[in-house]
């Protein structure tokens, strides 16, 4: 044992083989030595528990560079979204435009007027830098902006109905990812919830008997992650907003993924438009900025002047805000909807939409062949298949799309799947019916290409 010890060549030895001279040039020699010497100790570790062969201190150079490099991988990198979820929280949701991200780094790369009036030299507030074309898409009379939309319904309900109750219907207690739960959020802000009606009924009667002294405000809240069927019954935003001025209540409608369009074009059914609750009087209107409108994570706040003004000046609203990369990947999404053809063209996520099933085919037909020639892939075969939008929305309508279903040639699908998830470029497909689906409804055009040079890079990976 203690011969096997002593063939364990030192730190400085290996730091000097060429492996690790050229890891030392592309990250800080800090990084390399710590590495070195955390190799050394699991390989001194080894050997004292079971009889090990020492490689040569060669050997050991190339095997602990490649350890390194590997555990040096940033955490955060790009992925081709090959799963057909559309807003895959996971990956990030909605892709940002060519426009948003010119702007990011116009913006972000040096000091901008994010609370400074340049023209009158004085400070301003932040978003104003959004808040012309918020008021513009959405016909609200003013407009804010946080850090996501559960900020947004905790800010919100916080700053209207904090000490006091808000009317919600029982179905509409929704619980999101990350166990977000809108009781829980109203007990954290203070506010006392008052439930109404079933979990499949609710009349607008139950909540106009429900009102008290105590009532601060009526709540609606759009379930976008799940569907009640059947013998159901619920309260539409006007027939609400006419109870709250009846009885004087302001009415907050969260309609979550924030469409500023119809989109049943896209094959997407019953996804509220932030601008109809507008239109029906909602006092406050909440929705994702990430979502349906293809923008930076953000959470918008849209209503009357008055009643944004107070959330505005609620000190969480300081805790909430957002930066100027947000602000300039917003106002840069936002210019893009007052073209509505512009949009379309120029939206990541309105382009995969609104992708013909045809144009998919034709694409999954053309790279199925190169690549079932890839080493290690069995066979690869167009199918039909359906994607999903994601992001919490419309969870049970299903959108068309192609996909490539590949069968390794050995080794299981889910090692076939982690080897492209790990490889540059990441893939990230699906498992179905143990093969791997790569659905080309959330791939780019130009991604196919990387996608093949992926399973090219397979029998490189084993060589």
């Amino acid at each position: 044992m203690s011969n096997l010890f002593r063939k364990i060549p030192a730190v400085n030895e290996l730091l000097e083989k060429e492996p690790l001279q050229r890891l030392s040039d592309r990250v800080s020699r800090t990084v390399v030595v710590s590495g070195v010497r955390e190799f050394l100790e699991r390989l001194r570790t080894d050997v004292s528990s079971a009889a090990s062969e020492i490689p040569t201190p060669a050997e050991l150079a190339e095997r602990i560079a490649a350890w390194i490099a590997q555990a040096e991988q940033p955490a955060l990198c790009p992925v081709i979204n090959a799963t057909g979820i559309v807003l895959h929280t996971g990956l990030g949701r909605a892709p940002l435009a060519a426009e948003a991200i010119e702007a990011i780094a116009r913006v972000g790369s040096g000091y901008a007027s994010v609370e400074v009036d340049l023209a009158e030299a004085k400070r301003s507030e932040r978003t104003q830098a959004v808040e012309k074309n918020l008021r513009r898409l959405t016909g609200a009379p003013a407009a804010t902006v946080v850090n996501n939309n559960a900020g947004a319904t905790f800010l919100a309900l916080t700053a209207i109905g904090g000490g006091r109750e808000v009317i919600v219907s029982r179905g509409q207690l929704v619980e999101i990812g990350g166990s977000f739960r809108l009781p829980e959020v109203m007990e954290s802000g203070g506010v006392r919830l008052r439930e109404v009606g079933t979990t499949n009924k609710t009349r607008i009667e139950d909540y106009a008997k429900a009102i008290s002294d105590e009532t601060a405000a009526l709540m609606r809240v759009h379930t976008s992650n799940y569907v009640i069927r059947g013998f159901t019954q619920d309260v539409g935003i006007e027939e609400l907003v006419a109870l709250g001025r009846e009885r004087s209540l302001p009415v907050i409608d969260d309609v979550g993924s924030g469409a500023l369009w119809d989109f049943s074009k896209y094959g997407v059914e019953g996804e509220p438009l932030v601008a109809d609750s507008v239109r029906a009087g909602a006092d406050v209107v909440l929705f994702s900025g990430d979502k349906l409108l293809g923008g930076p994570q953000c959470g918008i706040i849209v209503g009357t002047r008055e009643t944004v003004e107070s959330i505005k000046r609620h000190p969480l609203a300081r805790a909430l805000r957002v930066d100027k990369v947000t602000l300039a990947a917003l106002d840069a999404t936002l210019q893009l909807y007052l073209d509505p053809e512009k949009a379309e063209q120029r939206l990541p996520l309105l382009r995969l939409l609104s992708t013909p099933p045809e144009n998919l085919r034709f694409r999954a037909e053309q790279m199925a062949p190169q690549i079932a020639a890839a080493e290690g892939v069995a066979s690869a075969e167009v199918v039909e298949s359906a994607a999903y939008l994601g992001g919490g929305s419309v969870p049970g309508q299903e959108i068309p799309t192609y996909c490539i279903a590949v069968t390794p040639a050995s080794g299981s699908v889910d090692e076939l799947s982690r080897r492209l998830r790990t490889a540059t470029p990441a893939v990230y497909g699906r498992i179905q019916q143990d093969r791997l689906l790569i659905d080309l409804r959330t791939v780019f055009v130009d991604q196919d290409q990387r996608i093949l040079e992926a399973f090219e890079g397979l029998g490189n990976e084993k060589a």
